[in-house]
């Protein structure tokens, strides 16, 4: 198994403490995690965009770029693209450009999107943006694929034997397609030949699995071999610590702060408790034992290769988060990495992908 650190760039009050960084800060503590990841043996960062409050994540490009600078082996992943809200060409330019500085380290996980405020700065609608995912998805791979590229299509202009600089350095970029419930990500991806990512962080398991197992259903139908499919999963938090008791004691004062802002905006509980959350949703709270179990009752269902986990202190202290990061890469990762193979990610899956290698 293979395992990401994950941050969507919130910038609100800690929900602990009530205290707000500075934008700048903030971002700062995203390259720090990201160096972080790597010097504790994780295997990839990865990086979402929103448009939209309460997140500082509309330029992933740009900050994975400064990560790849500040990096040299740790696989660098968006957490989604947006494609749905992108001029693909830009897009492209982008991405080979940091595919180039991180010496192929670059995978992209993409969606469509969400938020009112998105929708209302791109002029994306309910009804057109998975026609605009799709189709932004079919040019970034052509534009990818062929150095001229002629093509025609409902959301920009149309291109004339194009060519999009610079080249980028992997000759096939790992596409992801990031979905929570939607059958329409999954069948593209089952088309594409591409693997899928499933969010897994706002439900028990049963939907998400569902969605899974389709995914792998429509990947056979399309003619591919069903033992190449691959899956990628998140988790709705992180805390390990020796003891089952303490990590439930660190982490009670996160889930109540969460919960209160659910419920000043209306938003209905899935998990009532904290005992609750940590039984039933993906989240990883307790000692390593129990971590371990969680993790392997979740592949059963979704028989995932890859998960992620938050980059962010989320209301933990500092030394708190990275003691958990810690354990967890000393006594959790091992483990898994023995109990489930899986294939390369990054730059070690080119030349390992040739030797047949899935360690």
């Amino acid at each position: 198994m293979k395992f990401l650190l994950l941050t969507l760039i919130t910038h609100q009050p800690d929900p602990v403490t009530g205290a707000t960084e500075s934008p700048a800060q903030r971002l700062r503590r995203v390259v720090d995690s990201a160096r972080l990841a790597e010097e504790l043996g994780y295997d990839g960062f990865a990086v979402g965009e929103r448009h939209e409050d309460p997140f500082l994540s509309s330029a992933p490009p740009v900050v994975l770029s400064h990560i790849a600078a500040l990096t040299s082996r740790i696989a660098l992943f968006t957490g989604v693209t947006t494609l749905s809200l992108l001029d693909p060409v830009r897009a492209f330019e982008d991405y080979s450009t940091l595919d180039n500085l991180s010496e192929g380290r670059l995978e992209l996980i993409i969606g469509k999107g969400n938020g009112a405020a998105q929708a209302r700065l791109f002029h994306v609608t309910a009804e057109d943006q998975w026609d605009r995912n799709r189709e932004g998805y079919e040019l970034f791979r052509r534009l990818w694929a062929g150095e001229s590229v002629t093509w025609s299509g409902r959301f920009r202009p149309p291109l004339s034997d194009a060519k999009a600089l610079p080249r980028p350095l992997q000759p096939r970029l790992r596409i992801w397609h990031g979905s929570a419930t939607s059958r329409d990500s999954v069948e593209l991806a089952a088309r594409q030949g591409d693997p899928v990512f499933s969010a897994n962080v706002t439900y028990p398991v049963e939907p998400y699995a569902e969605l899974v197992a389709h995914y792998r259903e429509r990947w056979a139908a399309h003619g591919h071999d069903p033992a190449e499919a691959l899956v990628g999963a998140g988790t709705a938090g992180l805390y390990v610590a020796r003891e089952s008791q303490d990590a439930l004691a660190a982490y009670r004062p996160i889930f109540e702060a969460r919960r209160a802002v659910s419920r000043k905006f209306g938003t209905p509980a899935v998990f009532e408790t904290l005992e609750d959350f940590v039984e039933r949703s993906s989240a990883l709270v307790g000692s390593p034992q129990q971590v371990l179990d969680k993790v392997g009752l979740y592949h059963e269902a979704l028989g995932h290769e890859v998960i992620h986990m938050s980059a962010d202190s989320d209301g933990l202290t500092e030394k708190q988060h990275r003691e958990s990061l810690e354990l967890f890469q000393s006594e959790v990762a091992p483990e898994l990495r023995r109990r489930i193979p899986s294939r390369p990610i990054g730059a070690n899956r080119h030349t390992s992908d040739v030797l047949g290698d899935h360690r």
